[in-house]
């Protein structure tokens, strides 16, 4: 039961943290350009308006990616409540792979989007 409880938490922190980021980055993006804090990547920091575009754009694919998620992974973990603890284990693992795996994926659309919005110097194509 101890396990359960421990791999039920750990499972819900991630789609709780893609939520979460989410709502921030769509409603106040990181205010300046840098390499610690936000979605980063060549192309979102050419300047001040791809990096609040990919933040918004990201925001919003967390947003609700994580609400999917998290309504995959309470019916799921509760399938296992009472089964012994290496298939807590091995499934609980296995989620939060999945999870990882789908949290870092808005990478691929954000991207796309980015290069469809702006140039390769950071100017708006439809401008």
């Amino acid at each position: 039961m101890k396990l359960w409880l421990f791999m039920t938490v750990m499972d819900l922190l991630i789609p709780a943290l893609m939520i979460g980021s989410g709502i921030l980055f769509m409603k106040r993006p990181p205010e300046k350009i840098n390499p610690w804090y936000g979605y980063r990547s060549r192309m979102s920091m050419k300047n001040k308006d791809t990096w609040e575009f990919a933040h918004r754009y990201a925001g919003k694919i967390w947003f609700v990616s994580g609400w999917i998620i998290l309504l995959l992974t309470v019916p799921v973990m509760l399938m296992l409540l009472g089964k012994d603890p290496e298939t807590v284990g091995m499934v609980g693992g296995i989620v939060c792979i999945v999870q990882c795996i789908s949290m870092a994926a808005v990478i691929i659309p954000t991207e796309r989007a980015l290069r469809k919005k702006f140039d390769k110097y950071g100017n708006r194509e439809d401008a």
